[in-house]
Formats: structure tokens, C-alpha cells, sequence
């Protein structure tokens, strides 16, 4: 099936060549010089055909449209200029000059070099001499000022110094053998003495510390620290009777405490006292200066028992 502009081609094509059999008939009958210019509409052929002045003009206005050449296509972009690395390849590249280098900077002028001088050593600081250390205190403290370093004893197993008693072996061999004290009960505050027999009193305490002396932490133990007076002899009141401790330090009484276990009696300015005329350490609380006041003089009375403070 054609098209509706091929079907009006070909109608324009059979209308021309009737038109032109028609013309050539009548160009046969007409004389020529009559004629010379185009058909009029009054003429025999435009009344024999009506339709032909329209054919004609469908025809002329069809062939103008196809004959009018489609719209032309978009222009394509202009090519790329030459990159600048190709352009020297060009045949009529012509090199330009490389531009001149930019003038250098104007610099400073700078000053002309000082002659360095060799440079002096800096004196060192000398060390500055270190404040003498403050001597060590000796543990055995000496007296105060204007007091003399011996003392009359105040008993006969007491030595001329403070806070020191003799050995046992000295006691012994010299007929000693009983420590007596003053107490007063504290309920009928009679006083009166007691003798306690220095070797049997003595080896129950020595005892006693020797074999309780790692389980005792460096403390009194509270049998010591709160110890269990005697009966009084005469209101027979049980854990009544005390220690008569003299007022003057240098008097305590300390073997006669030492073997009836009364030291817990005394004050921990009394067991600090002992400490210090001793050599040994007087800070702590009162079961620690205790103990370290019965290692003291059971260490005193026998010298070579295991009563080391250390150990």
C-alpha cells in the first residue's frame, strides 16, 4: 500500500500528460501566432475541462513542497584548537621567544660578619656545702644536764645506774636470794612487804617469755599488761594488794616488780623511763613498751638468755 504523497504524485503525472495531449491537440487546430500567451480562463479548453485549473494549482503547490530540500542538519562544533604540545609540530609553527626571567629580588643588604669571639667557659656553681646531717641519737641517752651519770642504789641487787639491776649469777653469789617490795591493799590500804624468792620467781617469768615470745607480735600479752594482784594479808581481799611505786624514777623497785609480774602497775611514763636508760625504743603504745621492758630486765638478769629484743 503506497503512501498519500505517492498517490498524489502519480495523480499529478496522468493530469500532466492529459494536460499536454490536450495542449498538442489544440496547437493542431489554433494557429500558432494567436496564442502566444498563456490560456485564459474564457477559453474553449478551460470550459471543456473545469477541473483542470485546480488540478493544476494541487499539483504546482505539491510540487513546490516536495521540491523545497529538507531543513539542514546542525553545524558540528569547530574542532579543538592544537594542544600547546602539539603546536610545535605545525608546519607553520613559528617558535616564539622564551620570555625573559624575572628580575631577582632586591635583598637586604646584610651587615658584614662580627669576628666571632672564642667563647668563655661559664663558671660552674660550685655545690654549696650540704647542711650537716643531725646526729643520730644514741639510744643510750646520757642523763640530763646536771645530773650525775651514777646514782646511789637504792637497793641491794640495783646498780649505781639507772633503771639496771644485777645478773643472777652476782645475786646469787652474793648470798641474795630474796627480793622484797612494799604494797598496799586497795581495800583496807594497809601497807606492808613482800618477799618473793629471786631464783623460783625468776625462772617462772624467764619461762614464760622464752616459750610464749613469737606468739606475743612484739606486745604485752593482757596477762602481763592487766596482771592479777595478790590476796591482802590482812582483809584476805583477793587481787587487792599493788606495787608501792616510789615518786623519784630512779627508785622503782624493778627486779622486785619483774618477778611478781606486777610492771603492768606501772605508768608509761614509769615503762618509758626504763627505755630510755636502757637503749631501747620508747614510742608506742603502753603493751608495746612493756614488753620490751620485761625482754630488758629478764636480759639483764641473765645475760645470755634468749631475751634479745630482735630476734
Amino acid at each position: 500500500m503506497t503512501s498519500p504523497p505517492t498517490q498524489m504524485f502519480a495523480v499529478c503525472d496522468d493530469e500532466e500528460e492529459s494536460l499536454m495531449s490536450t495542449r498538442t491537440r489544440s496547437a493542431r487546430e489554433i494557429d500558432q501566432n494567436e496564442y502566444d500567451t498563456p490560456l485564459s480562463p474564457c477559453s474553449p479548453l478551460h470550459h471543456g475541462e473545469p477541473n483542470l485549473e485546480l488540478s493544476l494549482a494541487l499539483c504546482s503547490s505539491s510540487m513546490s513542497s516536495a521540491e523545497q530540500p529538507p531543513p539542514a542538519p546542525p553545524s558540528p562544533p569547530p574542532p579543538p584548537e592544537n594542544p600547546p604540545e602539539l603546536l610545535m609540530f605545525h608546519p607553520f609553527y613559528i617558535p616564539q621567544p622564551p620570555s625573559p626571567p624575572p628580575p631577582p629580588e632586591p635583598q637586604p643588604e646584610q651587615p658584614p660578619p662580627q669576628q666571632q669571639q672564642p667563647e668563655q667557659p661559664q663558671p660552674q656553681p660550685q655545690p654549696q656545702p650540704s647542711q650537716p646531717r643531725r646526729p643520730r641519737r644514741n639510744p643510750t641517752h646520757a642523763p640530763e644536764p646536771g645530773k650525775p651519770l651514777t646514782i646511789q642504789p637504792p637497793f641491794r641487787w640495783a646498780t649505781n645506774r639507772r633503771a639496771q639491776v644485777h645478773s643472777l649469777r652476782y645475786l646469787l653469789a652474793r648470798g641474795i636470794d630474796t627480793i622484797s617490795g612494799e604494797v598496799q591493799c586497795k581495800r583496807c590500804e594497809q601497807r606492808y612487804e613482800i618477799e618473793y624468792n629471786l631464783k623460783e620467781k625468776f625462772l617462772q617469768i624467764a619461762v614464760y617469755i622464752a616459750k610464749n615470745k613469737k606468739s606475743f607480735c612484739d606486745r604485752a600479752p593482757p596477762k602481763l599488761l592487766n596482771p592479777t594482784l595478790p590476796r591482802c594479808n590482812f582483809c584476805h581481799q583477793e587481787n587487792s594488794v599493788k606495787p608501792k611505786i616510789a615518786e623519784k624514777k630512779n627508785s622503782i623497785n624493778w627486779l622486785f616488780l619483774l618477778l611478781g609480774q606486777m610492771l603492768g602497775c606501772c605508768t608509761l611514763e614509769h615503762l618509758k623511763y626504763f627505755c630510755k636508760h636502757t637503749g631501747n625504743h620508747r614510742t608506742g603504745a603502753k603493751d608495746r613498751i612493756l614488753y620490751l621492758t620485761y625482754l630488758g630486765l629478764c636480759k639483764q638478769v641473765d645475760p645470755s638468755g634468749p631475751f634479745a629484743v630482735f630476734t
